[in-house]
């Protein structure tokens, strides 16, 4: 399966093409996937979603904070949360007691992530101590 882009013919929507296959059709063999493009315009290296079939684990499920696709953690303030994030260290729902106040020894828990710093121990230790 091939995807060729083609201008529309309307004069009013440039950036309207016209597809050579059934985009609601499955796609069996996500390697015989190719994009092309008629025409030799550099510029145009953007990627437009235009629709969605299904659900996004990172957004439609309870995912952690760092993992959140609405709030991306390295390009909005850790503080921000949507509706489905929970605390890395108390897998509780976001905020926790210490998601913007950070005990004398330790960061808010807005910041921890399993790739930063000592989180991950952080993590396993709380559960240890909820077990008890």
């Amino acid at each position: 399966m091939e995807i060729v882009s083609r201008p529309c013919s309307s004069d009013k929507d440039e950036d309207c093409f016209i597809l050579d296959f059934d985009p609601f059709e499955p796609i069996n063999d996500i390697n015989k996937l190719s994009v092309s493009s008629n025409d030799n315009d550099e510029d145009d290296d953007d990627l437009i979603v235009i629709s969605e079939k299904g659900q996004v684990g990172c957004r439609d499920y309870p995912h952690s904070r760092h993992l959140c696709i609405k709030y991306p953690f390295d390009k909005t303030p850790h503080e921000s949360h949507c509706e489905m994030c929970y605390c890395y260290v108390c897998d509780s729902t976001a905020p926790c007691k210490l998601w913007n106040e950070a005990d004398d020894d330790q960061q808010a828990h807005c910041h921890a992530s399993e790739h930063i710093g000592d989180w991950k121990s952080k993590r396993n230790l709380k559960k240890l101590i909820n077990l008890d």
